[in-house]
């Protein structure tokens, strides 16, 4: 039987400690929870109005990054 060599190097039984454990959450603050979910609602509302727009217009949103003659 083949017998694998560590390099000298024992292992013990214990498993380390990783960064996640040590990590505390901060509080959050309301005002800030608040603008975040507000920021977070402005953008869903303007990927809405630029999903309609390429949704009428989408031929011709296409036309306008097309390159022409090697520009």
């Amino acid at each position: 039987m083949a017998t694998r060599e560590t390099g000298g190097q024992s292992q013990s039984g214990k498993s380390r400690r990783t960064e996640e454990e040590d990590v505390v959450a901060p509080e959050v603050n309301p005002e800030v929870a608040e603008r975040v979910e507000q920021i977070g609602e402005d953008v869903d509302d303007l990927l809405d109005e630029i999903d309609s727009v390429l949704e009428e217009n989408a031929e011709e949103f296409v036309r306008g990054y097309v390159q022409k003659g090697g520009e």
